[in-house]
């Protein structure tokens, strides 16, 4: 009986996970088919991928980049818009944007004996327009959430890791269930290195 349940156990770890990403496929591609009017299934999903590439593209030429800037002028004068629109294109500029954030996995002390850590992003290296001389901002993700927490520390607190970002992610989102973090083969450094703990 144990066997059997153990059979079990593992059958559900390996379906499980590709039933849920494939029942969120379906989903998504039933909605965009849904919102484009189009009836072959997955054409309005190709369709948007497209599109977007398209927009990206025409969004990177030197013609199409005084409207892009006028109409965000536009955009930051409206104010609900402004909020809106400014904290979305910052949220995926911050994960896949030219200006990618979440790019500088640490692990920060919250002790002083350094006996608690806490994995997360350092997303601000500076915050001495603020008064905080030698103070960094740090994004801790939460487990299982798609939400976190922005703490303010001495940059002595925060010791880099050399790991892949998307790793580091997954590392903390899965609560450190997901495979532990490899050493990144990127060779750049911080534009301020910060000191180990």
């Amino acid at each position: 009986m144990r066997r059997l349940l153990g059979y079990f156990a593992r059958g559900l770890v390996l379906l499980a996970p590709l039933a849920v990403t494939v029942w969120v496929c379906w989903i998504v591609f039933r909605s965009v088919d849904g919102w484009l009017g189009l009836p072959i299934p997955g054409a309005g999903f190709v369709a948007t991928l497209v599109l977007i590439t398209l927009f990206g593209f025409l969004g990177s030429s030197l013609l199409t980049r005084s409207a892009v800037a006028a109409l965000e002028g536009i955009m930051a004068r409206l104010p609900f818009v402004r909020l809106l629109y400014g904290s979305t294109k910052d949220l995926l500029n911050a994960f896949v944007g030219e200006k990618r954030r979440f790019d500088k996995p640490v692990i920060m002390s919250l002790t002083p004996d350094h006996t608690v850590r806490l994995m997360g992003f350092v997303t601000q290296e500076s915050l001495a327009h603020l008064g905080l001389d030698q103070q960094v901002a740090v994004y801790c993700p939460h487990s299982y959430n798609f939400s976190g927490q922005l703490y303010v520390v001495h940059a002595s607190q925060v010791q880099p890791l050399d790991v892949a970002s998307a790793d580091a992610m997954a590392f903390v989102v899965s609560g450190g269930v997901a495979g532990l973090p490899t050493a990144s083969q990127s060779t750049g450094e911080y534009a301020a290195p910060l000191p180990p703990v």
